[in-house]
Order: structure tokens, then C-alpha cells, then sequence
């Protein structure tokens, strides 16, 4: 069978700061962009994953992060610990191997690629 992938995009906005650091250690936002990618082989009803089962899996998980100081919920929220822990959330309610990337405003991002 062909392994396919399936690719959503969610936003949140969220503020944090990264302590002790130079220019990141006062409160500021970002609008993050969320890309979930998944793979895995079709099924008889011709989909791998029904896109609004993903897309409702997604934006729960996110919701936790939306409009939140991101300080409350992780000690040092850098775009590598926030991809981490949605990769982590995620991955315990997706049954396929999966990629999570964050991007924090334009330009800079960070991503786990559990796909081979």
C-alpha cells in the first residue's frame, strides 16, 4: 500500500518570555502557526484520517496554549519546548507517526519529524 500524508494548519496567539534572556526575558506575544503532519496507509473508507477528526484532535490540544502566558504551563517556553510538548499531546492521541512544527511569528520555527 502507498503511505500518504496529511497536513493541517492551526493558529494561536500567546504571550511568554523566556527568563534571563537578553532581549526575550520581558512579555511579549506571537501569533504561532501550527503545521501537524501525519502519515500513514489508506483505509477501506478510502482516507487515512477523516481531516475533521484531526483538526478537532488539533485545535483541543491547542486551546490549552490560546490566548494563555505560555509561562504558566512550561518554565521556559521556547519554541522548541512548546513543539515538544504539542508533539508529545499529540502523538498520545493520533495513532500515526506524526510531525508537529511551530512557527513563532515569521520566519523562525522548530520541528519534531516523527514521520520517516
Amino acid at each position: 500500500m502507498t503511505k500518504m500524508r496529511l497536513g493541517i494548519i492551526e493558529y494561536i496567539d500567546s504571550a511568554h518570555y523566556l527568563p534571563e534572556h537578553k532581549t526575550c526575558g520581558i512579555v511579549h506575544g506571537h501569533t504561532y502557526k501550527v503545521e501537524v503532519v501525519l502519515q500513514g496507509e489508506k483505509k477501506e473508507n478510502g482516507m487515512v484520517m477523516d481531516f475533521y477528526d484531526i483538526k478537532t484532535i488539533v485545535k483541543n490540544t491547542l486551546a490549552e496554549y490560546d490566548h494563555r502566558l505560555l509561562n504558566d504551563i512550561l518554565e521556559f517556553p521556547s519554541a522548541e519546548n512548546i513543539c515538544e510538548q504539542i508533539h508529545n499531546q499529540l502523538s498520545e492521541q493520533i495513532p500515526l507517526p506524526l510531525s508537529v512544527r511551530v512557527w513563532e511569528g515569521h520566519g523562525k520555527w522548530c520541528e519534531i519529524n516523527g514521520i520517516e
